[in-house]
């Protein structure tokens, strides 16, 4: 196994095996059934995990979860990416959803919303990207407009996982009509009932079985009681969303490299060429190399991006933003690195359905893409970074040790 319980305490080394014991349990005909769109979302998986209390780890107690910390729900995505990217999303949509809820949410809201989706009663999915951009989150055209004590939204929403079989939805809809995009946008609860239409279930090259979906909101009426936090603080509570939506991503691409790389590894060791394992090949044991390399770096990075969510969590003058954006850019454009190389060791047989190499490279294609794109993630790096970089400092002043320091004739800039 390609796991390191060093980067975990003992707690963390038992939920890590609790997690397996979970994710060993999950029937392999269900993996092949969402990969044949046979199925609209893993509605019974999502409800053995909750019936294990490994749902919404992090949230207290009294709404189903633990009280536990970003470390350990990193722990458990880790192994749940094992399975895909598919069951490792809808494991860790709880998560998402019920951090806007549990941290701005009313006490009703949590009763209604939160503590049923961790208990796997519930649904839920989010309503992020519009048909006009992905990336471009701020220029959100779904309006929300106020009548009385009710919201009446009108808007699109796609790609939304979970889309087809939610029973509800966190839409982010434009209620500042005059003020730029981070200040006028609300974020409301809206449930299936009100009139949520699904026009479109997409066909995609993997991540199959969770019932993507297009969703029209037409004159939806919701009550003020469905609103989350303030009016037009939307932004506000959507830069705080993005660390579990990030963080999960991030998490859950370790698992699903690892599981690429073990079969690879293992196929080494057995499959000849030439009269000798091919892991005896240097161009095949150094891709293993380089891959290990990679994933214990990944998971590093990662578990340091937990503990400063974790550490956030504490102390409000704590911004993880900057490391969890990191920690998702890296970890899934290694997770991709990882999959593409286990399947040229693999050769043409990792090209078929004989082994689940092909599925897990067309899952992995994704993850650099969703929940804001990699490159998106580099633009949040360098901002935060030249951010720092221009504040006063007490370190000390390098540039002070180069011989001819003192020359500032010839430091030109213009």
């Amino acid at each position: 196994m390609i796991e390191n319980d060093f980067l975990s305490d003992d707690g963390g080394v038992k939920l890590r095996d609790e997690a397996k014991a979970f994710v060993k349990s999950v029937n392999p005909e269900l993996l092949r059934k969402m990969d044949k769109d046979e199925i609209d979302y893993p509605l019974e998986f999502l409800r053995d995990a909750a019936k294990r209390r490994l749902l919404g780890l992090r949230f207290p107690e009294k709404f189903g979860g633990r009280d536990l910390t970003w470390v350990a729900e990193s722990i458990v995505l880790e192994e749940m990416g094992v399975l895909g990217m598919g069951l490792a999303c809808s494991y860790a949509m709880p998560s998402i959803v019920g951090e806007a809820i549990n941290r701005f949410g009313s006490e009703w809201q949590k009763d209604e919303f939160l503590k049923p989706i961790i208990k796997g009663e519930k649904l839920s999915a989010e309503g992020l990207t519009e048909p006009r951009g992905g990336s471009d989150f701020f220029g959100t055209t779904t309006k929300a407009e106020k009548r009385g004590d009710k919201w009446v939204l009108n808007g699109m929403k796609r790609f939304i996982a979970g889309g087809k079989m939610a029973d509800f939805y966190l839409i982010y809809a434009r209620t500042g009509a005059k003020a730029p995009g981070h200040k006028s946008l609300t974020l409301f609860i809206v449930e299936r009932g009100m009139g949520v239409d699904v026009e479109e279930v997409f066909n995609l090259l993997g991540f199959r079985g969770m019932g993507t979906a297009r969703i029209v909101l037409k004159d939806v009426e919701v009550p003020d009681e469905y609103r989350i936090g303030a009016v037009n603080e939307g932004g506000r509570i959507f830069n705080r969303m993005m660390v579990p939506e990030r963080l999960t991503s991030a998490a859950g691409a370790l698992g699903t490299a690892r599981a690429a790389l073990e079969i690879a590894i293992k196929y080494s060791a057995k499959r000849k060429a030439f009269g000798r394992k091919i892991r005896e090949f240097q161009g095949v044991n150094f891709k293993v190399a380089e891959s290990v390399t990679k994933l214990d770096a990944a998971r590093a990075l990662v578990y340091t991006a937990a503990k400063a969510a974790d550490a956030s969590d504490v102390d409000l003058n704590v911004d993880p933003r900057c490391l969890v954006s990191e920690a998702k850019q890296f970890a899934t454009d290694v997770g991709w690195e990882i999959v593409n190389d286990a399947l040229q060791i693999m050769g043409g047989i990792g090209y078929t359905q004989i082994y689940p190499i092909e599925r897990l490279f067309r899952d992995m294609r994704l993850a650099p893409i969703w929940t804001g794109s990699n490159e998106i993630m580099k633009l949040l790096v360098q901002h935060e970074i030249y951010k720092r970089m221009g504040l006063p400092s007490d370190e000390r002043d390098v540039e002070k040790d180069a011989m001819e320091w003192y020359k500032e004739v010839e430091k030109v800039f213009e």
